[in-house]
């Protein structure tokens, strides 16, 4: 990346609570054109919460999320409504709507925020279906799907408005290794293909080496970052709780 490239989002200064109580703070990081960076550290650290954060689902206690020059915390409806065109999500469960096609899933955003007829949007929505490896699956309900298969359906439609930015939420949870690996593939395609820049929250080590370019180390007990740096330099180089931490996924 240019260094003069401004970033696609920046967090300044985050402090994020829930029901009172601190999950994190004093995060400062940006998410850079091109670049997966994942959000990385053991159960109940708040990667999660973070990424909620990030899309404007929470506001934090204190500190910026900027989207561009735009506060989340202070944009308007018109201003939140052209961000959201410009950021795609795929939820932890991939939150596909039951009582809808596959298809219809993916065609959602397209319906709400384009002006696109249904014949329109149905090609795109097929072109994203097939990208991910779902060619066939317009027609289907979600429930046929396989869990890999519904985690891809749901990137589909995260990809419909063509974003700059993906949020992807644990898209390897409860998914075998294989499958996993798959995914890995896929994410790595999404960004070097279609030039996506993706936040990735995971806790699957072999997929934080496989596709970070950056990793963002949040910790549980001082609850603030600690680590921000490739994977294999924080193998090497990083504080002792993150080299033990990634050391696992190197043994495994």
């Amino acid at each position: 990346m240019d260094p003069a490239t401004p970033p696609l989002l920046r967090a300044e200064d985050l402090t994020l609570t829930v029901g009172g109580r601190i999950i994190q703070r004093h995060l400062t990081f940006d998410v850079r054109p091109g670049e997966i960076l994942v959000l990385m550290g053991g159960s109940g650290c708040g990667k999660s919460t973070l990424m909620r954060h990030l899309i404007g689902l929470q506001m934090p206690a204190s500190g910026r999320v900027l989207h561009g020059d735009v506060d989340l915390a202070d944009a308007d409806d018109a201003q939140l409504s052209e961000l959201r065109r410009r950021f795609g999500v795929m939820f932890q469960a991939g939150a596909l709507w039951s009582s809808m096609s596959v298809g219809d899933n993916v065609m959602l955003p397209l319906r709400e925020f384009t002006e696109m007829d249904d014949e329109e949007a149905e090609q795109v929505a097929r072109f994203k279906l097939a990208l991910v490896g779902l060619g066939g699956a317009f027609d289907e309900s979600p429930a046929a799907l396989s869990g890999g298969m519904r985690k891809r359906a749901a990137i589909a439609r995260a990809m419909a408005l063509d974003p700059p930015l993906l949020f992807l939420d644990e898209p390897s949870a409860g998914l075998d290794p294989l499958t996993s690996a798959h995914l890995d593939e896929l994410i790595l395609k999404l960004r070097d293909h279609l030039g996506s820049s993706i936040v990735l929250v995971t806790h699957e080590l072999s997929s934080i080496f496989a596709v970070a370019d950056r990793a963002l180390f949040l910790d549980a007990k001082e609850r603030t970052m600690i680590a921000l740096d490739a994977p294999r330099s924080l193998l090497e180089t990083g504080p002792d709780i993150v080299r033990s931490f990634l050391r696992r996924g190197v043994a495994a």
